[in-house]
């Protein structure tokens, strides 16, 4: 294991609240003379400027992996022309000490007592709304179920504006009240909320009822300790009517059966069960993939469901208009069992300029592993069919019901 540190200097902000409610982006010129973005989270550490030298964590970018492609900064060394009331630095060392802001050296009772990244030099105390200072503690008290609750499931980011882009064109085409839709995101990719510019997007728009982060992801409108109370909040704190559970950007996969993140899909399955809520798996679908282990049914998504769940779900397919495809899908389907563990509903997806039309409403491009709707659309027929399941669900419709 191991971090790569770099010191910098900022060169440029781009505001201090660029991502909502939290990260600031700015640019940096590197000691090679490299000039980068990075992202500052103010929670620890005020606001930065120009001319500010910072202490980068370069890991993922020097390892050429997609993590937003940023570099991210640790700490504020101080001024670069600061040349007086630096703390002395031990011989030996190129470590400098980061200042410490008087607001974050106090915390009021309603910062909360949980920690998220604990024992690490960024844990953070948050109101969980389980703990007993929280004005919702008396909900969770109790025992309480999500009351048949509809939870859409999916293991790529991507899944929620899709989703909750269908399901409103749905209550548009019903002429009824757009339901409640509370996003949660796991830890199973990026930990602050706030990387995810579709959940800004969507707050923009009041498209979401509200936002619940758990595990180590921080930064929602609520913060929970896991999965279970992550969906009790969305049910009875945000008064959700339908959830998406999926986790941030990120996604993890090693090429090997089970070492991905996406395999909490399967795990979310039994929690939406054990809790009285009715899980809608989102199938990962594509033939513009051209890795064979994501050809057509995601692999992924065989082994979240068909070895990870240990319940049953709602798992709507697409019957899609090339019969080769829907063929090779129905084979995936037989080979990996989900038949015999989840109930399946074989479909007619939404037409592709229905979807389209859905899809414009959200004003941003939505993608999925850089590919838009035209170039996937299997992808998002998956999506919507499931969200459209969901819809049935919520409004008692159809043979959805369990």
């Amino acid at each position: 294991m191991r971090i790569q540190w770099e010191t910098a200097v900022v060169t440029e902000t781009a505001g201090e609240h660029l991502f909502w409610n939290s990260l600031q982006k700015v640019r940096v010129r590197l000691a090679n003379g490299e000039t980068a973005a990075a992202l500052h989270d103010p929670a620890v550490g005020t606001p930065l400027r120009p001319g500010d030298e910072v202490l980068l964590n370069t890991t993922a970018v020097r390892l050429g992996l997609g993590t937003g492609g940023v570099h991210f900064v640790h700490a504020r060394l101080g001024k670069l022309d600061e040349t007086t009331d630096r703390p002395e630095v031990p011989a030996g060392t190129n470590s400098r000490e980061p200042e410490t802001p008087d607001r974050l050296q106090s915390s009021g009772p309603q910062e909360g007592h949980i920690m998220k990244l604990r024992y690490t030099s960024l844990q953070r105390a948050v109101l969980s709304v389980e703990e007993p200072s929280s004005p919702h503690h008396a909900l969770f008290a109790d025992s309480r179920t999500l009351s048949g609750m509809p939870v859409l499931i999916g293991e790529l980011h991507s899944m929620l504006p899709a989703a909750v882009c269908w399901l409103r064109e749905l209550a548009r085409e019903k002429g009824a009240p757009v339901p409640r839709i509370a996003y949660i995101m796991t830890d199973g990719g990026a930990l602050p909320l706030a990387i995810s510019g579709h959940v800004r997007r969507l707050r923009e728009l009041g498209w979401l009822a509200g936002a619940v982060t758990y595990g180590h992801a921080y930064g929602g409108d609520i913060e929970a300790v896991n999965k279970y109370t992550a969906l009790l909040a969305a049910r009875h704190v945000l008064k959700a009517d339908i959830a998406i559970v999926c986790m941030g950007p990120g996604i993890v996969g090693t090429g090997t059966p089970y070492g991905f993140s996406g395999i909490e899909a399967g795990e979310l399955v039994g929690a939406v069960h054990a809790l009285g809520g009715v899980p809608v798996a989102m199938a990962r679908i594509s033939f513009a993939d051209q890795r064979p282990q994501h050809r057509g049914l995601s692999r992924h998504t065989a082994v979240a469901l068909g070895q990870a769940a240990l319940a049953p779900a709602c798992l709507p397919l697409p019957l899609l208009p090339a019969e080769a495809d829907t063929a090779l899908l129905r084979e995936q389907v037989r080979q990996s069992g989900l038949a015999r563990r989840h109930r399946l509903r074989w479909e007619a997806p939404p037409p592709l300029e229905h979807m389209v039309a859905a899809l414009e409403a959200y004003g941003r491009p939505i993608t999925s592993m850089g590919r838009a709707l035209p170039d996937d659309p299997a992808f998002f027929a998956a999506v919507c069919t499931a969200a459209g399941a969901a819809y049935r669900l919520l409004r008692n419709e159809g043979p959805d019901k369990p």
